[in-house]
């Protein structure tokens, strides 16, 4: 049975105090056949080193850092960076339910 990817982009901008959270809520997906592509954009928290932190222990995550453009660049940036069969967005500061993505597949 063909089971398609999801790609989640989330664009971030100085998100420190609740990056985690967001990730996290993604990572705890029921449906697991995701990847998880966050774009740092010009952060000048400690956003980009809870990202790093993260994606050294769940292959699934992605990122890449941008100097700041703006949250259309960042979506743009993930969108060149998805491999998944469907893309969806999340904003850095969002949690999702944990069947949010099974749910709407």
């Amino acid at each position: 049975m063909f089971t398609p990817k999801v790609s989640v982009i989330v664009p971030v901008y100085n998100l420190e105090n609740c990056i985690e959270r967001s990730i996290n809520s993604l990572q705890n997906q029921t449906y697991q056949n995701i990847e998880i592509i966050i774009v740092d954009d010009g952060s000048s928290d400690n956003s980009l080193s809870i990202i790093e932190r993260l994606a050294a222990t769940d292959t699934r995550i992605i990122y890449r850092s941008q100097p700041n453009g703006g949250a259309a660049k960042a979506r743009n940036t993930g969108l060149s960076l998805a491999t998944g069969d469907y893309i969806t967005f999340v904003d850095g500061d969002d949690m999702l339910s944990p069947n949010a993505i099974s749910d709407n597949i």
